[in-house]
């Protein structure tokens, strides 16, 4: 009966993972074959492929992987699929990671000045309690392993980074809360871009620890 239910887990995951993915496509945060989805689950993990578009996913294809890397089923998986590893080894909670090349949060990523604890400022409370700090790593080429390196330094603590001049890696206790987190991220990193060259109020010492006490948010 376990197997069953591992199997029906992983079959719904699956289903999961290709919904996001259109979602991700129709709200115009996944262009092209950009950004990838995982999500934990018994006896390894599920990535999306490589070169996949996230609007045009086939569950049946989405890359089954273990503790190892080794590829269990599906097609081969994305070349960034280290940077969600770093955070399932690093955040025992991680239940799901998504990474995209969003175009606000990938715009804030390319702006100069930012401040790298926190390159987005507590502007408003649901970012706060969904994302948290975001750190700004450094520049890398894609596919280069120390990328991950990069993330593992920050993911025990954070649960949200963003990288210089590419887009924000987001992880959540589930693929839902991963969603919710990167899709609030990605509104109030469009609301700092209109707010530019303008005072912004930011939340204070005293509202941020009141998110604290009554929600539990991270800052």
């Amino acid at each position: 009966m376990s197997h069953i239910n591992t199997h029906s887990e992983e079959n719904r995951l699956r289903e999961e993972i290709s919904e996001i993915g259109r979602a991700f496509r129709q709200l115009g945060m996944a262009p092209g074959t950009s950004g990838n989805i995982s999500a934990k689950c018994d006896g390894g993990w599920l990535m999306t492929p490589t070169n996949a578009s996230l609007g045009a996913l086939d569950p049946a294809e989405i890359s089954m992987l273990d503790w190892e890397g080794n590829l269990l089923s599906g097609k081969p998986p994305t070349k960034e699929s280290f940077l969600h590893r770093a955070f399932y080894e690093s955040r025992e909670e991680a239940g799901g990671v998504i990474h995209l090349h969003s175009t606000y949060a990938s715009a804030v990523s390319c702006l100069q000045g930012l401040d790298e604890r926190s390159c987005i400022p507590p502007i408003t409370p649901y970012f706060v309690m969904r994302v948290g700090r975001l750190p700004l790593l450094p520049y890398f080429q894609p596919g280069d392993p120390a990328m991950g390196e990069a993330v593992r330094e920050y993911a025990s603590d954070y649960s949200a980074v963003l990288l210089a001049n590419h887009g924000p890696v987001v992880a959540g206790k589930s693929l839902e809360v991963a969603r919710n987190a990167i899709e609030e991220l990605e509104e109030t990193a469009r609301l700092f871009l209109l707010l530019q060259g303008q005072q912004i109020n930011t939340l204070n010492d005293e509202q941020i620890d009141g998110l604290r006490q009554q929600f539990g948010a991270r800052w």
